[in-house]
């Protein structure tokens, strides 16, 4: 979950390329699934898509191709995508490992949670909370509007883990595998737009026009 306010369109274009290099992963999860029972044959290899546990091979496999190229886009590796990327590999691991597709269902439920805790504990217990840590540096915000920021972005994580398992247990695996791919880009873009709006007010005012560099 990202917003981004670059100086200059080098970084503006690395910028986007890794928002989608994060997205590819789970468009490729969502396409190798449509192909469930296809059998392809590519230089006398063979083999069968089946299901959800093909499509979560490909995810961890294509997740892990994509790290070392947003590394080399920008430079880092940020630790939101560490986290994402550790809890895919003991999930999607344990949904191969065992068979069963509930593992590969909870982890997005399990990581946004996680994140809930951790951003409502530092706004609670720290003196500043995650988001302010993070874009302190780039823009200046009372600290009534940081913590606004912070508890939205908790809703947010909350709201988005409970709907992923609503649509997990009441609908079919199919329509889980399809709101996993939309629902990431729109509750992604949503988030984004909610963050904008409640800090523009002051991003005139505190950071010169053209010379931001916010990332969260």
């Amino acid at each position: 979950m990202l917003v981004y306010c670059h100086r200059g369109n080098n970084r503006l274009t690395r910028s986007i390329m890794k928002q989608l290099l994060e997205f590819i992963p789970i468009i490729l999860f969502f396409t190798v699934y449509q192909f469930d029972g296809e059998t392809f044959e590519i230089m006398g290899w063979s083999h069968t898509v089946s299901g959800i546990y093909t499509a979560t091979a490909v995810l961890i496999v294509s997740t892990l191709i994509s790290l070392p190229i947003i590394w080399w886009l920008t430079g880092e590796l940020e630790k939101r995508l560490l986290w994402t990327t550790a809890a895919l590999l003991v999930f999607g691991g344990a949904t191969l490992a065992f068979q069963n597709e509930l593992f590969i269902q909870w982890k997005p439920s399990i990581f946004n949670w996680g994140m809930a805790i951790a951003f409502g504990a530092s706004q609670v217990f720290g003196s500043k909370n995650f988001l302010e840590r993070l874009m302190g540096a780039q823009i200046t915000l009372p600290a009534k509007i940081w913590g606004r920021l912070c508890w939205v972005w908790v809703a947010h994580f909350t709201l988005v883990g409970i709907l992923n398992l609503v649509v997990a247990y009441r609908f079919e695996e199919a329509t889980w595998v399809a709101y996993k791919l939309w629902s990431g880009i729109a509750f992604t873009i949503l988030l984004m737009i909610i963050t904008t709006l409640i800090m523009s007010p002051w991003l005139k005012n505190s950071t010169p026009a053209g010379d931001s560099d916010v990332e969260f």
